[in-house]
């Protein structure tokens, strides 16, 4: 079975703004990506057995809100192979209340926040209620780290760095951060190193395969593959397209001295249960 931490729901182009339409282009080198989304597609695009977590993401200044309920609506037509994650925006009024409702009224297991997209630091010591419910709940975290092509989100925002505080305070959450982190990757691995309940994952990553041969070695050499998760950032790559190219990866060595990466890790993360990793149920 494979578990795929990390695919998106919205109603293109009608939950964004302008603030992230027009830099669009400049998502992926070459490539005109489309970001709607069709349930159909995802699955013409994944192996049979594949479950999935799903999420939009609310962000005000970077033209990003996707109403938690229109994700337990898409995540209700499929229960047999959907898990939904709510979202919040902790600089927008209203996020705690936005917090219950997806949680406790919605069914929505987990939280996806976009720091740099919303212009906020996860290690803010105003987020602390939003850290203590998330704990007390045992809600899972996945966090957008790295890049991105939205001039109006901060970099600094982005850090991975900025979770090892988070994990020393909040031991207990299971914290996942996307795309490891990249181009940050370095920062990424140390953090999930260091704290037991931070993972990584490998989410939209292998369409930059020199990139991403660079960020798995760092991984090996760090004895960190136990912390990586499959997941893909549909709409903008798909389970299939992932799993080939993770399978290649080594091709771009043949013929010269460079490392190898661990065949046998590489399967064994594809194959990874995720949800009982994060604490999920079923």
């Amino acid at each position: 079975m494979i578990f795929d931490v990390h695919s998106h729901t919205w109603d293109y182009p009608h939950h964004f703004g302008d603030e992230f339409l027009r830099p669009l282009k400049r998502a992926r080198a070459g490539v005109e990506v489309d970001l709607s989304v069709r349930y159909e597609s995802y699955r013409e695009q994944a192996t049979p057995d594949t479950r999935t977590i799903v999420f939009g993401g609310k962000a005000r200044r970077s033209g990003v809100w996707v109403p938690d309920r229109y994700v337990a609506e898409y995540v209700g037509r499929h229960p047999e192979s959907l898990i939904g994650f709510l979202s919040v925006d902790p600089t927008q009024p209203g996020w705690e209340s936005e917090l219950r409702e997806g949680h406790q009224e919605l069914g929505l297991c987990g939280v996806k926040l976009l720091p740099m997209y919303a212009g906020f630091r996860p290690d803010d010591s105003t987020l602390a209620p939003f850290w203590r419910y998330v704990q007390r709940h045992q809600l899972p975290v996945l966090l957008h780290t790295g890049t991105t092509f939205i001039p109006q989100a901060p970099l600094e925002c982005t850090l991975p760095r900025h979770i090892d505080p988070v994990a020393m305070q909040y031991p207990d959450v299971k914290i996942i951060l996307a795309h490891l982190g990249h181009p940050y990757e370095g920062e990424c691995v140390v953090v999930i190193r260091k704290h037991p309940n931070v993972f990584a994952d490998i989410s939209a990553l292998h369409y930059r395969p020199f990139q991403f041969y660079h960020s798995l070695m760092l991984v090996q050499e760090y004895g960190v593959w136990d912390k990586l998760l499959f997941g893909t950032d549909y709409p903008f790559t798909s389970v299939n397209a992932t799993i080939r190219d993770l399978r290649k990866m080594n091709q771009m060595v043949e013929g010269t001295n460079l490392p190898r990466l661990d065949e046998r890790e590489i399967e064994a993360m594809i194959a990874r249960d995720s949800l009982a990793l994060l604490g999920i149920e079923g």
